[in-house]
């Protein structure tokens, strides 16, 4: 008989996977009712009741079978009228498929896509599921990080093009994005696009904070998904966990060229079959009938994005540069390098709960991330008041 061992392990690419720096902080302070939590990307707001009836609504008749690998037609068809309205394009429902949240979408992408050995770019800091994804299919990652220009989060365009070399699979783009909030111009998107269209790289678009933009005069960020043409090669996918605050429904969409839609239908059943029908009884009513609760959550984040901003420029050593969207607060304290034990002692010695920048990437080292989607501006505050003492010791 072969000798037993005590040690099992997964293949090695699994191994490499870096944890989650977030989880890490967050653990040393979940469950103290003295820490103020602003770590998750999520909005201290339940769902909304209408969107919560419509699936209490469904579970009281019993809708609890299975339902097909790409949604139910009626959601499909909900998906790709919201999005025609937002866009101004006919998006038909044969390019959208409903998946169990953005997060599954997004590997649902890479699992289409990539191969082991393929050349990923992705525009940084960075959420890190989008950024180790690529490396569970055996992908390299090259990063192009976003700078400081002006006081303002930007990115290098040229830096960008120039990486994006001929064989290289795909890019991976995040606007607005997290955690910097940096949102793409569209004489930039068009850029992008034509130069990958050029070169035959595929775009991972992750929208799920297109609508959560602070200028009032846009009523989502620049979108690839208004300028595809028949034959790109883009996938877009997004959620409806940001703008209709629903992060523990797990329910998204994916945008894909038609010609993929039998194999992400595939895909998806070997993953995760279905999602349950309450779940997507709730996405159709939060997309159908969403957009005042929408309207009213986007005016809420510019002012709380105010209050914060202007409480943390307040505080010395602190700086803060501007954005365009989603629902953070990147900054830096002056003299402090180390992110993750920052992130610690503020848990530890200030009752104040925040994300490591270097969670999102090496370009995040010496950040820290601020989620101010939160109802109650004094509990903003409070937050600064912490910090400030930290600082002040």
């Amino acid at each position: 008989m072969p000798a037993m061992t005590t040690h099992v392990h997964p293949r090695p690419a699994i191994r490499d996977l870096g944890g989650s720096l977030i989880r890490e902080v967050a653990n040393a302070g979940m469950g103290r009712a003295d820490v103020l939590p602003f770590w998750f990307g999520e909005s201290d707001q339940p769902t909304p009741q209408f969107i919560r009836d419509a699936a209490i609504q469904s579970i009281a008749t019993g809708e609890t079978f299975y339902s097909e690998n790409l949604g139910r037609p009626w959601l499909r068809d909900a998906i790709a009228q919201y999005l025609s309205r937002l866009h101004g394009r006919d998006i038909g429902v044969q390019r959208i498929g409903a998946v169990a949240s953005g997060d599954a979408g997004l590997m649902l992408a890479n699992q289409l896509l990539l191969s082991p050995g393929d050349r990923v770019v992705a525009v940084t800091p960075l959420w890190p599921n989008l950024l180790e994804m690529p490396r569970i299919q055996g992908a390299q990652v090259e990063r192009v990080p976003l700078a400081v220009r002006q006081g303002r989060w930007a990115l290098d365009l040229d830096r960008l093009l120039a990486a994006l070399t001929p064989g290289t699979r795909m890019l991976i783009i995040n606007s607005p994005n997290n955690p910097t909030g940096w949102t793409i111009d569209e004489e930039s998107l068009a850029a992008v696009l034509a130069h990958c269209r050029h070169h035959g790289i595929w775009i991972l678009s992750d929208d799920v904070y297109e609508r959560l933009v602070y200028d009032p005069g846009q009523a989502s960020a620049p979108s690839f998904l208004r300028h595809y043409q028949p034959g790109d090669r883009l996938i877009s996918v997004n959620s409806c966990s940001k703008a209709w605050l629903m992060t523990g429904w797990r329910v998204g969409w994916m945008v894909v060229p038609e010609s993929l839609e039998a194999d992400l239908g595939k895909l998806i059943e070997y993953n995760f079959s279905c999602i349950f029908e309450p779940v997507q009884r709730a996405a159709a009513t939060a997309l159908a009938q969403g957009e005042a609760h929408v309207a009213r959550l986007r005016a809420g984040l510019v002012d709380s994005r105010r209050l914060l901003v202007d409480a943390l420029r307040a505080v010395p050593g602190v700086e803060v540069p501007e954005a365009g969207g989603a629902m953070y607060v990147f900054f830096r304290l002056a003299g402090e390098g180390e992110s993750l034990q920052l992130a610690k002692r503020l848990v530890s010695e200030a009752g104040l709960g925040l994300a490591p920048g270097a969670a999102f990437g090496p370009e995040g080292e010496g950040w820290l991330r601020w989620c101010h989607a939160v109802a109650d501006g004094a509990r903003l505050l409070d937050g600064v008041q912490r910090l400030a003492r930290f600082v002040g010791k």
